[in-house]
């Protein structure tokens, strides 16, 4: 009778061992199981889930613009006094609804390049106003003038035709001419050939955007869909912010470090983009980067919006500006296990630099720089209701169902082995008094 106790506390407490040992070894071959059926259906490449949804993106993106409303263009060119701005909307465009075309596979350096076709849809639904909304703002073709073309000689000529055509520092242009473009009437009048529409994202339609490069994943998963390069250049980079939940999805979020924006001096990755030593105050000033190479000479700094993390410098000569951490932030909300990207809000304000120029009069009464916001946009997109419970259900609660087995058989092994010890160690001690 005592022997087949003892004999069923030891078989128990066997049994409780082997559960134990079966869970220790279910939590690192289930997630080497698990991470590789990921890893196979996450590369960019030809037959993967990953790649179909790539290739023509289902879930929708969109881009929104606020314009800053200038409200005393008189004052700011007769007196160069502060420019008074007031921003105004969102207005709203679905955009990257087109499939990327030109798509190279490159086996050496796992990269994946190709080309983004533009489009844009305005979304009524989504904005404030129509695209026939009316602003006040920079005029684009008078303050880039003295900027392309310093020659004074030029610089008489050109004042010539801005006169004629009655120009000034600053225009009232609709939405739709400010963004996608509009036959300037100061260039109008040049004689010889030059180009003569003007916009902020002119041309548009009918283009496409690249050359992207990004990362195939196939030699790292965590890497996936990141762009290595675009145009040739090395992009901007993300450090992690913080865990997030993302429609019952656990996300690590990713935003975009105050460094990007930082002065040659804090960040000798930015020495290209301070081209000049005055308007910077020698590359001391932060907050901008000048991307006037990549726009022909035109004077263009890029910035946060409302000039986040700026010199407070860049930001005196204009009023009406709010900086605000949550709202103007660029960040990326990424899916560990699989290395997609979720949820995404990229955040950029376009700035144009203008001058004092003595012999363009529209330029001749300012007595200061002026770094002048002209509008700021977000891109974002987010997984769609539809796709996050097919994510949860192919995914997370796979992997949530695979760790709870786990605990389980770990945690009521170690409790029956325990259990089981103890009360033989019990018996047999009774046994012996």
């Amino acid at each position: 009778m005592v022997c087949d106790r003892n004999c069923g506390l030891i078989t128990g407490a066997v049994i409780g061992a082997v559960l134990a040992v079966l869970g220790g070894i279910l939590i690192p071959v289930g997630d080497m199981l698990i991470e590789k059926k990921v890893k196979k259906e996450v590369v960019l490449e030809e037959g993967t889930i990953a790649f179909k949804n790539w290739v023509e993106t289902g879930t929708e993106v969109y881009r929104q613009f606020w314009i800053f409303d200038v409200q005393n263009p008189e004052e700011v060119a007769v007196n160069s006094s502060k420019i008074k701005v007031k921003q105004r909307g969102p207005y709203t465009y679905r955009v990257r609804y087109l499939a990327k075309k030109n798509i190279v596979q490159d086996p050496k350096t796992h990269t994946v390049s190709f080309l983004q076709p533009k489009g844009a849809i305005f979304e009524p639904s989504l904005s404030v106003g129509t695209e026939n909304d009316t602003f006040t703002v920079l005029n684009l073709a008078v303050a880039a003038a003295p900027h392309l073309y310093p020659s004074a000689f030029i610089q008489l000529i050109l004042n010539v035709f801005i006169k004629r055509s009655k120009s000034s520092m600053f225009q009232k242009r609709t939405l739709k001419e400010l963004l996608w473009g509009y036959t300037d009437p100061f260039l109008n009048l040049i004689p010889y050939s030059t180009p003569t529409t003007v916009g902020m994202f002119y041309p548009h339609h009918n283009t496409s955007d690249g050359v992207y490069k990004v990362f195939s994943g196939k030699n790292d998963a965590s890497k996936v869909a990141i762009i290595d390069s675009y145009k040739g250049k090395k992009s901007f980079y993300a450090v992690f912010g913080a865990e997030v939940n993302l429609k019952g999805i656990p996300v690590y979020r990713f935003i975009l470090p105050s460094m990007t924006f930082a002065s040659p001096l804090q960040n000798p990755e930015n020495r290209c983009f301070c081209t000049e030593k005055i308007i910077s105050k020698n590359c001391t000033l932060y907050g901008v980067l000048d991307i006037s190479k990549c726009k022909e000479g035109k004077p263009v700094y890029i910035s946060l919006p409302h000039f986040l993390h700026a010199s407070p410098e860049i930001a005196k000569t204009i009023e009406g500006l709010n900086p605000n951490q949550e709202e103007h932030s660029t960040y990326l909300d990424v899916e560990p296990i699989t290395g997609f990207t979720l949820r995404f809000a990229q955040r950029l304000q376009i700035n144009l630099l203008v001058k004092p120029a003595r012999i363009i009069e529209a330029l001749k009464n300012l007595k200061q720089n002026y770094i002048v916001p002209v509008l700021w946009l977000n891109e974002t997109g987010t997984i769609s209701d539809e796709k996050a419970e097919m994510f949860r259900k192919q995914v997370t609660e796979k992997i949530n169902l695979l760790g709870l087995v786990e605990m389980i058989l770990l945690s009521v092994g170690v409790v029956m082995f325990i259990a089981f010890m103890i009360s033989y160690c019990t018996c047999r001690s009774k046994k012996v008094n």
